[in-house]
């Protein structure tokens, strides 16, 4: 320790020694309070601000276990080697300014222990003078206050995280409360409410801005009210009574005058919201402005309208002015007009405008001068607009004369063609108003649409005379052209018609002189008394009628009204089946072979005329290779996006192709346009009817198929048939070594017989009886059906499908059924009427059976159908 200084006075040398004699330890004392600052549990240090740093002169024993550190590792040391990383720099300037301006001061500062663990400790520091009051010492206690510090810092923590939470919180909802205003404002909605019970508005800021309203004032009720359009107020007062009174929805279209004077469109939507009783507390809804999009419509609605009235009106003058008239109601404007600009005089004449009530026509001729100096700007095909004739610098001073005419705001538009101006297209309204860019833009289109359907009609009518020469021209050009082509026509369908019949006649003349020749051999013979040459006799008119038979059978093949029995055929397995015959057909000098690539899909027909069109079709080819080749049929699937390419009545969809291909003389291209024709052929005489490909194309058509022919002379031939695909099961053949079941034994029962001629009724009649069956026979079917409903034992109706008297065969049956379903039918008909017999699906227990036929087979097929077959 320093000694004292020179000047010290005698009582301050005194008590220093005093103080370092009790208080340090430099001597022994009783002093009670040194006493107890030595033993004290409170840590306590002195330190010597007249030593150099300030150092540390005395620590009790408190001290020394707060700390850890030895009393000799403290003494001469400023306490700063207790602070550590963690001790705050605010904290340790606060204490250094307290010691340099001598204060007391009482803080936590975080301290290191000599171990390194940190430590709060609340340290109270008081300067010590002595008794010249002069800084002697500052007196220091010491608490450990890390328990409380830690829960005070739980608390804070706590405190800090609740009220970080609540912040949070709270800007959350500032800022949902913003960007829902933010959205509101973007959207142009606008929120409020109403209390039903005290009219009190809650209006948004964006509310009012739509409404025009200042948005530092308040907007009350009543304010609202007065807003709203005049004529709109009681429709708004109706949906508020409808939605305070029966729940419903708040919505209405409404228009509000603003305090600037500007009138809007407004949409409201609103719900009512309701206290725990059910009764009405406010409505609160939204509110969004539809002006543009009512003005839009308006716009869009009136364009539709002219467009009808360009496209309805003939005379150009009426046109014009519902022109004028649609566009000053939709712009709500007082005068329309359009004008034609004489340009030297400077001036505008107007044949009729549109006026609104009150306002007078400005027709006749009008100058420029006397309104303004726009007319430079007309001049150079500039539109002139101004919105009040007094505010505009080309019509301030002519502005009286401009509302004289009631003409105070003003559109004035040129309507140019080629490049010169052909009419002025002009809009007047009494009062000062705005024009908007849309509303020009509307005006330029109905303008110039009114301008060119103008000049169409004009147009129109000069070509009219000229069309109506034209027409008598060419009205007396195509009666000569179509007399001409009806001659034609009329030519080509006689020559087709004598071929047919031709070729018709030809064949069944031979076949009836054979019948009747051989008839007559009979009848000359039976008269002899020479019945052995009989049998000769009847052998040949039966083999003429079997001829005849066939014949008949191609000619409805080639008309496709043969009788036709569809069913799921599997075209591979039936061609297999047919090789063995077709080689034998064809003969041994050509080859033949049957390709087929892969599993060919099933089709619907009927199984044995597809076998005779091939068998026809290979006949053919065989024939056009007299000095040998090969014969190829070939099978495979095709699927056609287009299938035009067949025919026009095909329809897109998977097909099977069966073609039928040689190595023939080949077709010439007229030879394949006429082979489809009846009767025509390209055989030598007596070698081929002609009927060949007829029936296969008749056969193919009616299955709803297409055939076609590819051929070039010396170089063969293919014939291709296209049938749709069948989309189902095939039902398995009976097997080629099971024998056919045996005919079914007669047994006795009723048959109904109806058919209109009588020796096919009496033919039908006298085979059944011979074979043991009851009959009874009518000629139509009226008296056929009362004959069945008095013959309730009937079991089979045989029946014509064509029979006069009002009801047809199949009506006949379906009115027999309808009583009886348990009925059996047989129809015996020449050809397949459609429509009679349902395109060939005919219900249980009805079949077909084509003419002519046998007795024989008619009395075996009445007896299959009685025993259950068919």
């Amino acid at each position: 320790m320093n000694p004292p200084s020179a000047d010290e006075s005698p009582k301050a040398a005194r008590d220093a020694e005093r103080i370092a004699g009790e208080v340090l330890g430099l001597g022994s004392s009783n002093d009670p309070f040194v006493a107890a600052v030595r033993a004290t549990r409170m840590p306590m240090i002195i330190t010597d601000p007249r030593q150099h740093d300030n150092p540390v002169v005395f620590a009790n024993d408190s001290f020394c276990r707060l700390t850890g550190y030895a009393r000799s590792e403290i003494l001469g040391r400023n306490c700063r080697f207790l602070q550590g990383p963690e001790t705050d720099p605010d904290t340790i300037r606060q204490i250094h300014e307290a010691v340099a301006s001598v204060q007391p001061i009482e803080i936590d500062i975080r301290n290191h222990r000599k171990d390194g663990q940190p430590f709060w400790n609340r340290l109270l520091l008081a300067p010590v003078f002595d008794a010249d009051g002069r800084l002697a010492y500052f007196f220091a206690s010491q608490v450990d206050v890390t328990l409380e510090r830690e829960r005070l810092e739980g608390l804070q923590s706590d405190n800090a995280a609740l009220a970080a939470a609540l912040t949070a919180r709270s800007h959350i909802d500032r800022e949902r409360e913003r960007e829902l205003d933010l959205a509101m404002r973007a959207g142009g909605l606008g929120a409020w409410s109403v209390d039903v019970r005290t009219r009190t508005l809650v209006a948004s800021e964006a509310y009012k801005t739509l409404m025009g309203w200042p948005v530092d004032q308040v907007l009350t009720y009543d304010d609202r009210q007065n807003l709203i359009h005049p004529e709109d107020r009681d429709a708004v007062r109706a949906q508020s009574d409808a939605t305070i009174h029966q729940g419903a929805d708040y919505h209405i279209h409404h228009r509000v005058i603003t305090p600037a004077g500007s009138t809007r469109w407004m949409e409201a939507r609103g719900i009512l919201i309701q206290d725990a009783e059910g009764a009405p507390v406010r409505i609160a809804g939204v509110t969004t402005d539809i002006t543009e999009r009512i003005r839009a419509d308006r716009l869009r609605s009136a364009l539709m309208e002219l467009a009808d009235a360009l496209r309805d009106l003939a005379d150009p003058d009426a046109l014009t002015h519902a022109a004028c008239e649609i566009t000053g109601r939709t712009l709500e404007v007082d005068r329309v007009g359009f004008g034609v600009v004489d340009r030297p005089t400077e001036s505008i004449h107007i044949e009729r405008d549109w006026t609104a009530p009150g306002i007078r026509s400005l027709a006749g001729t009008l100058s420029f001068r006397d309104y303004g100096s726009y007319i430079e700007d007309l001049k150079r095909g500039e539109t002139v607009v101004f919105d009040d004739a007094r505010l505009d610098p080309r019509t301030k001073d002519t502005a009286t004369a401009l509302e004289a005419i009631s003409a105070l705001a003003v559109v004035n538009m040129p309507l140019r063609d080629h490049g010169t101006t052909v009419a002025l297209f002009y809009a007047n309204k009494a009062s000062a108003r705005v024009w908007l860019e849309d509303e020009l833009q509307f005006m330029r289109d109905v303008g110039e649409r009114t301008l060119a359907a103008r000049e169409r009609r004009r147009a129109e009518r000069h070509l009219a005379k000229l069309a109506e020469f034209l027409e008598r021209t060419v009205e007396q050009r195509t009666a000569e052209l179509m007399a001409s082509e009806a001659s034609l026509r009329q030519a080509q369908k006689m020559e087709a018609v004598g071929q047919l019949t031709g070729g018709i006649a030809h064949d069944f003349n031979n076949l009836l002189t054979a019948i009747s020749g051989g008839l007559e051999m009979v009848v000359k013979r039976a008269d002899q008394g020479r019945f052995d040459d009989i049998k000769r006799f009847l052998n040949v008119a039966r083999t003429a009628t079997e001829r005849a038979t066939a014949l008949t059978h191609r000619l409805l093949a080639f008309s496709r009204r043969q009788t036709l029995e569809p069913k799921a055929t599997d075209v591979l397995t039936l061609a297999r089946g047919m090789e063995d015959l077709i080689q034998r057909t064809v003969g041994p000098a050509i080859g033949f072979e049957t390709v087929a690539p892969e599993p060919v899909w099933p089709v619907r027909v009927d199984a044995s005329q597809l076998e005779n069109a091939l068998l026809n079709l290979c006949i053919n080819a065989r024939d056009a290779m007299p000095d040998g080749g090969r014969l190829r049929l070939t099978l495979a699937n095709v699927s056609l996006a287009d299938a035009s390419v067949l025919g026009p009545d095909c329809a897109p969809g998977d097909y099977v192709r069966v073609c039928v291909s040689d190595a023939g003389v080949g077709m010439s291209e007229e030879t394949i346009a006429r082979a489809f024709d009846p009767f025509f052929t390209t055989k030598p005489m007596g070698q081929g009817t002609g009927l060949g490909l007829s029936m296969v194309y008749g056969f193919v058509r009616q299955s709803s198929g297409q055939v076609s022919i590819t051929s070039r002379l010396g170089e063969g031939t293919t014939v291709c048939i296209h049938l749709p695909r069948f989309h189902g099961a095939v039902p398995s053949p009976m097997g080629a070594e099971a024998s056919p079941p045996p005919s079914p034994k007669a047994r006795r029962a009723m048959v109904v017989i109806v058919d209109d001629e009588a020796p096919i009724r009496m033919l039908a009649a006298e085979a059944l009886s011979e074979a043991g069956y009851d009959f009874v026979a009518a000629e139509d079917g009226r008296s056929g059906l009362a004959l069945l409903n008095a013959t309730p034992s009937a079991e089979l109706l045989v029946t014509d499908v064509g029979l006069p008297g009002g009801m047809n065969g199949r009506q006949l049956a379906d009115a027999a059924r309808a009583t009886r379903p348990d009925l059996k039918v047989l129809f015996i008909t020449g050809y397949a009427e459609s429509a009679v017999l349902s395109g060939g699906d005919l219900d249980d227990h009805m079949h077909v059976m084509t003419k002519p036929f046998e007795l024989k087979a008619l009395a075996e097929r009445v007896a299959s159908i009685l025993a259950g077959g068919g």
